[in-house]
């Protein structure tokens, strides 16, 4: 690439880079060799913060479609007139349906503002250009537009060692190596098209020279002279030599001119044959490298590539959760890494190292902090010491960021403010008008009280509208709990039911099979958390049935499946009925939200619960449960769902921080409810009765549940909102 750099340094101001026919090939290198390039390469490309202005890539990739499009149907025009193709042709028409797959997925991964973003050159024949761009150009030229993912990889490294590239322009180069790929496929297309036309012409002149059985030969002279004494091409010399061989005497003149006008050129026919040959050969052997290469990048999994030869990756693995985390966790931490270095003075490697170091720093300040919050760098990068953080980088924030920050600066204040403002305004701009138009106070006073309410519903939606647009859902931080989930998450599913009959309680526990099938390995429980339906006496006839039905059931799965690494995967805990003097009937306590109540209390220790004894046995639960996760007897769980959902409140910065003075929770999360959507309903599910029943009784007994479980957490103080 060097080589080819200053070759083309004398003439680079005149002539653009997408002027040249060449394929894009250069030296053919080892590894090694690649690697000690990619090092040369690495210290051979500065870039500027002020690049010239370049032809845009998107414009050449459209442009590249086009030809490539011409080219395929040329190929088909000659196929169809059975005319020999070369074989660089036969693998553009037997895979065009995969260049114009990976061309689409170009032009819909090419957001002009992401590459605007990109470091430029300073200098060379890709000033200008993102400096990703010159690096697969590069490995493209020196591999022959082989991809191999180990190679890639290495040669991304040794450049990193001289030059480390930004988390921009590594994401950038799975598209930017299809963009070189499909420059050179249309260099080699245009090669093949115009190969074509030269051997069509050298036929329609043989045809002339020898004549036709309804028309005479032409005069050689006449019929030669058009090419003057340029240069023949190659293609034309070549099937001129290989139509006029062993024709009539007559065409003697003819081969005595093509000898001599190759001679001109320095060559001779049999060596303008093996060099066509070779040519071909090469370019047969070029595009299919390019085919199968376009094939394997698309199958490649570019995270993991990704985060083999990311610096920054490097570097916050050092901490002790950053690799077991997922990866949109991992990639929260980087966006935020590139967002801080692009408003700061500092590179991304930087604000890596000052992340890390900040958290080190934390943990060691304190022998409490070492699993806290404040010992993960995200703390630092996308958590409550984000503002602190900036502040050490120096970082500022862009204009557009501004609204955002104040919103968020002001609380709910602000938005009580906006709205009264702004339905201030919205009031007054009427009043105003009528009072231009001639209306009195009093009839002023009138409009102002009938608009008041409009102007405020208004304002609501106007300002609503605006936090809607400005303000994005941001993605909870998480582990990836890869080996299932461990001893230190240990989790029970509950599942709050009535026992009303032996149908409802089979088809109850099938359900919590299902829950099982569709979640993940490791330390999981899953417990029914029954009641028997309201009676007017302590027991009634079918109690023992039900409860003897439910409690087989639960045997049955225990033997199918096996035991949980703490006893009993599956779980029976059945509650007695107690007196309700409001009421007036024997009711299982506080109903749904008492059983997640004394579920709680029990998982404590404690022994004074009102759940019954199974089979001779008094109820137990698993020691050291961490999360429990609670469903309602007809929902669905989600196949994984259940290792998302402890993943992120495993992480670090999702533990919940208390304050007692406060009386709540002021940092992480002690409670998490996830987002829940409709299933298509099954037989009567979808009964608008059952709807509304089941619709009220979540809404009666929501907000006390979560008060509930929130005391016996904390000890003090109520969930509020």
């Amino acid at each position: 690439m060097i080589a080819f750099i200053r070759r083309n340094l004398a003439s680079a101001a005149a002539t653009s880079l997408w002027e040249g026919s060449e394929p894009i090939r250069e030296e053919l290198m080892s590894i090694e060799r690649l690697e000690q390039h990619a090092r040369t390469l690495a210290a051979a490309q500065p870039v500027t913060p002020k690049p010239v202005k370049v032809y845009p890539l998107a414009r050449r990739v459209v442009e590249n479609a086009a030809r490539l499009l011409q080219a395929y149907h040329s190929i088909a025009t000659s196929i169809e007139e059975n005319y020999a193709i070369t074989p660089a042709a036969e693998w553009l028409i037997d895979n065009f349906h995969l260049v114009e797959s990976q061309i689409r997925q170009i032009r819909s991964d090419l957001p002009p503002g992401y590459y605007r973003q990109l470091p430029k050159l300073a200098e060379g024949p890709f000033a200008g250009y993102p400096r990703v761009f010159g690096v697969a150009w590069a490995y493209v030229a020196h591999t022959d537009s082989r991809f191999d993912p180990e190679i890639f990889c290495r040669y991304l490294q040794a450049y990193q060692e001289v030059d480390p590239l930004t988390i921009g322009e590594l994401w950038a180069v799975s598209i930017t190596l299809r963009i070189v790929l499909t420059e050179n496929l249309r260099r080699l297309a245009d090669r093949v098209m115009q190969s074509y036309e030269a051997r069509k012409e050298a036929d329609e002149l043989v045809r002339r020279l020898v004549g036709a059985v309804d028309r005479a030969p032409e005069p050689a002279a006449a019929l030669l002279s058009a090419y003057g004494r340029t240069p023949l091409p190659r293609a034309l010399a070549v099937q001129l030599v290989h139509r006029l061989h062993d024709q009539d005497p007559r065409i003697a003149p003819v081969l005595a001119w093509l000898d001599g006008r190759l001679a001109a050129q320095n060559t001779t026919a049999d060596a303008l044959v093996r060099d066509e040959h070779q040519r071909q050969g090469s370019a047969s052997v070029t595009v299919r490298n390019i085919i199968l290469s376009l094939r394997l990048i698309a199958d490649v999994d570019w995270t993991e590539l990704f985060e083999r030869v990311s610096p920054v990756d490097r570097i916050l693995s050092v901490t002790d959760h950053y690799l077991e985390m997922d990866f949109p966790t991992r990639n929260l931490y980087r966006t935020a890494i590139e967002v801080l270095a692009r408003g700061s003075p500092r590179s991304e490697l930087d604000i890596a190292r000052s992340a890390v170091l900040a958290a080190l720093n934390a943990s060691a300040a304190d022998a409490r902090l070492a699993d806290s919050r404040r010992a993960d760098p995200g703390y630092h990068l996308i958590a409550g010491g984000r503002r602190a953080f900036e502040a050490l980088i120096g970082y500022r924030p862009p204009p557009n960021a501004w609204f955002g920050r104040l919103g968020r600066n002001v609380g709910i204040g602000g938005y009580v403010g906006a709205g009264a403002i702004l339905g201030a305004l919205l009031l007054a701009i009427p009043l105003w008008v009528s009072a231009r138009v001639g209306f009195g106070g009093g009839w002023l006073v009138l409009f102002a009280w009938l608009g008041i309410i409009p102007a405020i519903d208004l304002a609501v939606a106007l300002i609503n509208r605006g936090v809607t647009r400005g303000f994005r859902a941001t993605r909870l931080p998480a582990m990836e709990l890869r080996e299932g989930i461990p001893d230190r998450l240990r989790t029970l599913i509950a599942v709050p039911t009535l026992l009303s009959s032996i149908e409802g309680v089979r088809e109850q526990v099938e359900r919590l099979e299902i829950h099982y099938l569709a979640s993940t390995e490791g330390d999981l429980h899953y417990a029914l958390l029954s009641d028997w339906t309201d009676a007017d006496s302590e027991h009634r006839a079918g109690d023992k049935a039900l409860l003897d039905t439910a409690a087989g059931a639960i045997e049955e799965l225990n033997r199918r499946h096996g035991p949980a690494p703490d006893g009993a995967r599956f779980l029976l805990l059945h509650r007695r009925r107690i007196w309700n003097e409001r009421e007036g009937r024997w009711i299982g306590w506080e109903r749904k939200r008492g059983k997640l109540h004394e579920l709680n209390r029990l998982l404590r220790g404690a022994t004074d619960t009102t759940f019954l004894p199974i089979a001779g046995r008094p109820p137990r639960v698993p020691a050291n449960v961490r999360y429990v996760i609670t469903l309602d007897a007809d929902t669905r769980l989600p196949r994984e769902s259940v290792r998302r959902l402890i993943g992120k409140m495993a992480h670090p910065l999702n533990a919940a921080r208390f304050d007692p003075r406060k009386g709540r929770v002021v940092e992480g999360y002690a409670i998490l409810q996830p987002r829940v959507t409709p299933s298509l309903p099954v037989g009567r599910e979808g009964s608008v009765f059952q709807r509304i029943f089941s619709s009220v009784g979540g809404i009666d007994s929501y907000a006390s549940a979560v008060s509930d479980v929130y005391q016996d957490l904390f000890g003090e103080g109520s969930y509020t909102g």
